[in-house]
């Protein structure tokens, strides 16, 4: 079972991802549809600051921000190859592997 600490960590992190994937999407569209991917943005941002305040009351600050900032980028990292199109190099996907490793490795040794 999770600490519900870290569970909301977690689900800060996927907030996280979520932010930077509504930025994505509004970065291809405009008009009203650029403003509610805009809007999704800003409160996938709120979400996921308020979760990191939570999770931070119990979690030392340096691992929760290194776990928040690693789920973040793997997760926007992979939705980028899978939505986006992005590249999936081999080196690339070496450090994401390597990324989540670290992150796995932090929850482990707090």
């Amino acid at each position: 079972m999770i600490p519900q600490n870290w569970l909301l960590l977690i689900i800060a992190g996927l907030f996280e991802t979520l932010f930077a994937f509504c930025l994505g999407k509004a970065k291809q569209v405009s008009g009203i549809e650029m403003y509610s991917w805009y809007g999704a943005f800003l409160l996938s941002l709120t979400i996921s600051m308020l979760l990191l305040i939570k999770a931070v009351q119990t979690i030392p600050v340096g691992t929760a921000y290194a776990v928040w900032t690693g789920i973040g980028a793997a997760g926007t990292t992979i939705l980028g190859i899978w939505v986006f199109k992005e590249p999936a190099t081999p080196l690339r996907l070496f450090f994401l592997i390597t990324l989540i490793g670290s992150v796995v490795g932090l929850k482990s040794v707090s």
